[in-house]
């Protein structure tokens, strides 16, 4: 047994939607097709010839990575070079290559704020605003005693979200009709017969991201042969996406202190630390990767403290100018575990919706530095 590719992308893109990503992104499928059989998936951080042997010794039909393996055009795919080789050799062995980097950092769940929640953060906000979730207004008719399952399975499924409060939904009694034709199992009424019955119309509120499961679970549990449903777009602003996260720490400490945090809880043996080291540190800005850039989005914020990757001699300055402190915890310390993070999500999301496929974490090392 297995699973299309597509379905598989389709569930990476409910925690990622590409509409996150930055402009200068490329996201998706690199290499390969929608329609192959999934069978068993490695995630990794990134691909080089080493992910790939480790995904042919596991048997893995699809790679998931964080950072692409293509940026630009493609004007060539030589095998004397590193990016032609790793596409030749993909398309050689029949394994598909998925991206998702920005999108997965920005969204509302994803990478940003699985950081700032493990470094402790207390109610993460987006540091950089890039839009707001859109959302639709989903109505479905529902028979007269079928209205609470099939609200159950909606709001279960992710329907229904105002502010703090789930499965909201509005439900008006009416009187639907319908023939059923030749060769049709009416749940009611006889064939060839107009039948008409009590039913409940069902509307809740939907993110864009979220349409396909809600409807999918609806369907499911709807007693109806062909279910009758509309799909409306809806102005309602939702939730922020965005780079970086920011929150209040536990307890007041400075940035030593805060370090040791770091370290601990992103699993990594050193950092550095620099700007205004003599700050008290109560509000924390957290963005993956390479955050350097942020240091005045951070201040402006309020934040105390950024930690951050790839953080430059003249980034530390300014922090110092501007009273922040800040944390590099380097590139692949602050990105590693999405390999965990993603891995997680895709075997519940996975089991959730009954797929029959297998998900690996890599364990190649890919941090490209060795402390001497």
């Amino acid at each position: 047994m297995s699973t299309k590719a597509q379905t598989i992308f389709s569930l990476i893109e409910r925690i990622a939607p590409k509409y996150c990503a930055e402009e200068w992104d490329n996201v998706g499928l690199m290499v390969g097709k929608y329609d192959r059989d999934i069978s068993r998936i490695l995630v990794s951080l990134e691909f080089d010839d080493e992910v790939f042997k480790e995904a042919v010794k596991n048997k893995a039909d699809l790679i998931i990575t964080h950072h692409p393996l293509i940026f630009n055009a493609v004007k060539n795919v030589r095998t004397d070079t590193p990016q032609g080789r790793y596409i030749y050799k993909l398309i050689d062995s029949g394994i598909d290559l998925y991206s998702c980097h920005t999108n997965l950092d920005s969204s509302i769940n994803g990478l940003n704020h699985h950081v700032a929640e493990m470094l402790g953060l207390k109610d993460p906000a987006v540091l950089d605003v890039s839009g707001y979730e859109t959302y639709k207004k989903l109505v479905i008719y529902v028979p007269k005693g079928y209205e609470e399952v099939v609200r159950d399975a909606m709001g279960n499924a992710g329907a229904g979200y105002i502010g703090n409060y789930s499965h909201c939904t509005f439900m008006s009694e009416g009187t639907g009709s319908f023939l059923p034709h030749e060769g049709t199992h009416p749940f009611l009424g006889k064939e060839g017969n107009l039948e008409k019955a009590d039913e409940y119309r069902v509307e809740t509120i939907v993110p864009d991201r979220l349409v396909k499961k809600v409807l999918s679970a609806a369907i499911k549990v709807h007693p109806y042969e062909e279910v009758a449903y509309d799909i409306y777009p809806l102005k309602n602003r939702g939730e922020a996406y965005g780079i970086g996260r920011i929150g209040c720490t536990e307890g007041e400490c400075n940035p030593f202190e805060y370090a040791l945090k770091v370290k601990e809880r992103l699993g990594i043996k050193e950092l550095k630390i620099g700007g205004d080291i003599d700050k008290r540190v109560k509000k924390v800005a957290v963005v993956n990767g390479s955050g350097g850039s942020y240091v005045s989005a951070a201040h402006f914020a309020g934040a105390d403290l950024l930690v951050t990757g790839d953080v430059s001699y003249h980034q530390y300055r300014d922090a110092k100018a501007v009273g922040l402190a800040v944390i590099d915890a380097g590139h692949y310390g602050t990105e590693k575990n999405v390999v965990s993070f993603l891995s997680d999500y895709l075997r519940e999301a996975a089991s959730e919706e009954k797929l029959d496929c297998e998900v690996i974490e890599s364990h190649t090392n890919m941090d490209p530095f060795v402390t001497y």
